[in-house]
């Protein structure tokens, strides 16, 4: 039997895909006032990335713009123009994660982590072991 040995220390960022993230840019940067980051192209995940951080960096949303026609997030947004694709989670222990995870017969997308966004290794619970929900479980390097 394995022991969960890994905590979730907060909620790292809600992301949000689109075809196009300028006019999502504009509301939250222009409009809000949130502080944006450069753009950044995660090619593990083949989108580019803008982040959107609080006055006080403690929240985040990432916007998520596909860089190719055939990808996860390209795929998701045939149905829709843009909406919410993921909430990430900050662990402490993502191998540990994982391990648990898989001991629970919790279906993930990445088997071992990849390097996503702001170098953070990342992989994703699947939508079929969440009601529905994809969530991103991610630790600092």
């Amino acid at each position: 039997m394995i022991k969960k040995n890994f905590k979730v220390l907060s909620i790292d960022h809600i992301a949000i895909a689109s075809k196009d993230f300028s006019g999502l840019e504009h509301l939250f940067v222009e409009v809000l006032g949130l502080a944006s980051t450069k753009k950044e192209r995660v090619k593990t995940e083949l989108v580019d990335v803008l982040k959107l951080y609080s006055e006080d960096k403690k929240t985040a949303i990432e916007l998520l713009e596909p860089i190719e026609n055939n990808t996860t997030v390209s795929k998701f947004l045939n149905s829709k123009i843009q909406g919410i694709h993921h909430i990430a989670l900050t662990v402490d222990n993502i191998s540990n994660a994982i391990s648990y995870l898989k001991y629970k017969d919790i279906k993930l997308v990445y088997d071992k982590p990849k390097i996503g966004s702001d170098n953070k290794l990342i992989t994703f619970i699947h939508p079929k072991s969440s009601p529905g929900i994809l969530i991103e479980l991610c630790q600092n390097q």
